[in-house]
């Protein structure tokens, strides 16, 4: 083989097969959220989208509920590339099939479908946040204690013979009035006391596009913009919204990116 292939060959595995340095911590399936550590002042690609790095090195992630591929990420630091190729493994989810259901209780009534579509938005430019916050890097604690989980990520009903969104969280059952505490430290961004699919709804901001969702509340005790501490009381727990029950539903979410909140509360 030609002298000049083999040094060519040499550099790019030097450069591109090196993953020293860096540090992940989180599975590698579907649902997940993933916690990197890196070498300060490095670039990080995720799938060939910029994603922030803390000064101490921490960048986050997250992998969709149907992702099918594996997952790229390139590091950048100085003249120093490093591509860490990671599979992501595929879970099973819950199928619900209940059928004779009224058909309002299927689909909503078309008179609403604007409002939905504004209060999305609202839930959109919420999740879009890509502050410098590195409350992420924390660990999360549970928004109620002893509550018992009735409902789990992943899940998805077919109503009527007609399949519906799956489940994106996890629903604690709790009594009306029960109270709530925050799961992290962070920032309100924002605060809505009734949304039609899910009532009394509160987000938080907690850095580089991680950002938590509580759904169903009755009273909601923060306002937008305000700094929240890990364990502090938000609100009660209600039936607001689409719910059959009392109950808190919360989500976790890296910008668009639907995660399993169990991946972060050792719920697994």
């Amino acid at each position: 083989m030609d002298s000049k292939i083999i040094k060519i060959i040499l550099i790019y595995f030097f450069l591109f097969s090196n993953t020293s340095g860096t540090e992940f911590k989180g599975k590698f399936e579907q649902g997940s959220f993933i916690l990197g550590k890196t070498e300060p002042g490095s670039k990080v690609f995720v799938d060939n989208r910029v994603v922030r790095v803390s000064q101490g090195g921490f960048f986050v992630f997250g992998l969709d509920r149907d992702r099918k591929n594996d997952i790229l990420i390139r590091i950048i630091k100085d003249k120093n590339i490093k591509v860490i190729e990671k599979k992501v493994f595929k879970r099973k989810y819950k199928i619900q099939r209940i059928d004779g259901l009224p058909e309002k209780k299927v689909t909503p009534p078309k008179e609403v479908y604007d409002r939905i579509k504004r209060e999305n938005k609202l839930i959109g430019d919420a999740r879009s946040i890509n502050s410098n916050l590195s409350f992420f890097k924390k660990k999360f604690i549970k928004p109620i204690d002893n509550a018992i989980v009735t409902g789990v990520y992943g899940s998805q009903r077919i109503l009527n013979g007609k399949p519906k969104w799956p489940h994106y969280g996890i629903d604690f059952a709790a009594k009306e009035g029960t109270k709530i505490k925050a799961m992290l430290d962070g920032t309100v961004t924002m605060v809505e006391p009734d949304l039609f699919y899910t009532g009394g709804t509160l987000i938080f901001d907690h850095g580089h596009g991680i950002s938590t969702l509580y759904m169903h509340m009755k009273d909601i005790y923060v306002k937008k913009g305000q700094k929240v501490k890990q364990g502090e009381i938000i609100g009660t727990v209600g039936s607001t919204g689409r719910s059959t029950g009392p109950h808190l539903d919360v989500r976790l979410n890296w910008f668009d990116v639907r995660l399993d909140p169990a991946t972060v509360l050792n719920l697994n």
